[in-house]
């Protein structure tokens, strides 16, 4: 039967702060985005989704990046509002812009009282370096130790982003390698991979670090054994990730048939698609 199945990365978002480009190529790139539309508006429909594609819960990726996608910092309490109506089942992610938040240990522990699960930090988008702790926005450090106190994961944005203003420098893994060394109790999600120019150093870190784990979010499944050969070593530090409803991602129920019809052992498919998010989402 298999325990509970977790999309650990899914965008339902505030749709009035969405940027009307982004939320056109979303329209134009999403084969049902009638359907995530439905569910930016509506819990009901998203829970109604989630039982069409056999998905018992969902993170849902929400974080401050106003310069490209439009979020404002409002973006985390409305996620954590609309997580409400089933908490056991639609898990809030948020993330908060050094460039715009001063008080970062404040904020982020504000974030956990109220029931955050997630913290993300989407480079590209925030227009910031995982790493610019050692630089530019000491407080992102912070934001790092609060996570690590309240055992709640940070997932990074690794790889490229197609959006108007994204810097795609900021998705190099590599500057992961400083957070690695100096917050060795926080546990990290590797978004997408690194996906497609930097998957052999994801997978250098991946096995340097035991705390980083990988989410396979936005990467076509066919793709996966070629980037990630030895996927099954690391299976029980993998998640099922869609990247849903993003331009170019298939449907839930899609993507998780193809990760099911993976050459990869029963055991480690489990692991993949229940076992890893219920570990570091009980």
């Amino acid at each position: 039967m298999g325990g509970l199945i977790t999309d650990v990365h899914v965008h339902i978002q505030p749709r009035e702060q969405i940027k009307p480009a982004v939320l056109e190529a979303f329209r134009k790139g999403c084969r049902d985005a009638a359907s995530a539309e439905a569910c930016f508006d509506s819990s009901k429909a998203l829970l109604a989704y989630m039982d069409a594609a056999g998905v018992d819960r969902m993170v849902l990726i929400n974080y401050e990046a106003p310069d490209v996608m439009g979020f404002t910092k409002a973006t985390n309490d409305w996620v954590l509002d609309y997580c409400k109506a089933a908490p056991k089942r639609l898990l809030p992610c948020v993330g908060l812009n050094p460039r715009f938040t001063a008080d970062m240990q404040g904020e982020a522990q504000r974030l956990v009282e109220k029931g955050a699960r997630l913290f993300k930090v989407h480079g590209p988008h925030m227009l910031v370096a995982p790493n610019d702790y050692l630089g530019a926005h000491p407080q992102l450090a912070d934001l790092y130790r609060v996570a690590s106190a309240a055992k709640i994961p940070v997932m990074f944005h690794t790889g490229t982003s197609i959006f108007r203003g994204a810097r795609v420098k900021f998705g190099d893994p590599l500057q992961l390698d400083d957070v690695g060394n100096d917050f060795p109790e926080l546990t990290v999600l590797l978004a997408h991979g690194g996906r497609p120019l930097w998957t052999e150093e994801a997978w250098f870190l991946l096995r340097r670090f035991p705390r980083f784990h990988l989410d396979l979010s936005g990467i076509p499944p066919a793709r996966i054994p070629e980037w990630f050969p030895r996927l099954e070593e690391i299976a029980a530090r993998c998640c099922f990730g869609t990247d849903w409803p993003s331009p170019g991602i298939p449907p839930v129920k899609e993507n998780l048939d193809a990760i099911r019809r993976l050459p990869l052992s029963p055991a480690a498919i489990e692991q993949i698609v229940s076992g890893t998010a219920l570990r570091l989402f009980p």
